[in-house]
């Protein structure tokens, strides 16, 4: 009898705190909004809040870091240097890392995670998208929900999450006639 109270015990389910999770914004496609008086699609406001309230994030708490709101075309070394330092910061404080950067230069970014962190304490997750948020065919709710899960479940290490694969920096490059991320020389 005490064997199977122990048992049931066991297989109780648990309160288990909440993962906080950073997710540091620079903008890029996948925050770009339509401006009608210019015509023109540009990074205005995040469309990030927007993106989180319609999803399910039980177990997870996001702290949001409104870092910079540029294409990434116009980050500088400077940008990169910032972008790598902040993802830095935010792993000691937290239980993973997502950065949602331009896909042009989201590869120089996570070279750069590398060089400053080497081997970083929690998972640091880059997302983007090809297409804004704002445009019926995005993919930029589908990137970001995967780096969310990405950021909950792979072990330490800066990783690019998107379009239904997780790959591993350094050696990862844009794959601009895939419209993708591949590994180098892939």
């Amino acid at each position: 009898m005490a064997a199977a109270s122990v048992l049931c015990d066991a297989a109780s389910p648990r309160m288990a705190s909440k993962k906080r999770i950073a997710l540091i914004s620079t903008g890029g496609t996948i925050e770009k909004t339509y401006d009608e008086l210019q015509g023109v699609l540009d990074n205005r406001t995040s469309v990030l809040d927007v993106m989180l309230a319609s999803l399910q994030l039980q177990g997870i708490e996001i702290v949001r870091i409104p870092l910079m709101n540029k294409d990434s075309l116009q980050m500088t070394p400077q940008d990169h240097d910032l972008i790598a330092r902040t993802a830095a910061s935010m792993a000691e404080a937290h239980d993973g890392v997502v950065i949602v950067h331009g896909t042009d230069r989201l590869a120089r970014s996570g070279e750069r995670v590398c060089e400053l962190l080497g081997s970083p304490r929690v998972p640091i997750v880059l997302t983007g998208a090809m297409r804004p948020y704002v445009m019926r065919n995005t993919d930029a709710l589908q990137n970001l929900t995967e780096a969310l899960l990405a950021v909950q479940v792979m072990p330490a290490g800066v990783y690019v999450a998107m379009h239904n694969q997780v790959l591993q920096f350094p050696g990862v490059v844009k794959d601009k006639d895939r419209g993708t991320f591949v590994r180098a020389g892939g």
